[in-house]
């Protein structure tokens, strides 16, 4: 049986190496074996993985902008979360969404 400090919990190579967050323009994280991803705001936010995000899509509903949204769209504040990803707290008051480091790996290279 595995245990929560078994390496199932935290793949290195699925970790980046560097993450770079400038408020203004973006995300760019620097992968072990090298590979750059570089990330947009309006990217990282019209794709928010949180529930209430998901359900606005299925929906057809717009993420980003909302009624009375700030603009430009800016970060306030990144934070990892545990050894798996990544949240951002946005100028739009949204802060739920946790971005896993696989989920951006396969974005990147998608």
């Amino acid at each position: 049986m595995s245990g929560p400090d078994s390496d199932q919990w935290s793949d290195p190579t699925t970790e980046p190496a560097s993450i770079d967050v400038d408020r203004e323009q973006g995300v760019t994280l620097v992968w072990a074996d090298h590979d750059v991803s570089r990330f947009e705001l309006l990217e990282l936010r019209v794709n928010c993985p949180c529930a209430e995000c998901r359900e606005r899509r299925r929906a057809g509903e717009t993420i980003w902008p909302r009624a009375a949204a700030p603009q430009p769209l800016r970060l306030i504040d990144a934070r990892l979360v545990g050894a798996f990803g990544i949240a951002f707290d946005w100028n739009d008051g949204h802060s739920t969404g946790i971005y896993t480091w696989d989920v951006l790996r396969r974005w990147a290279g998608a």
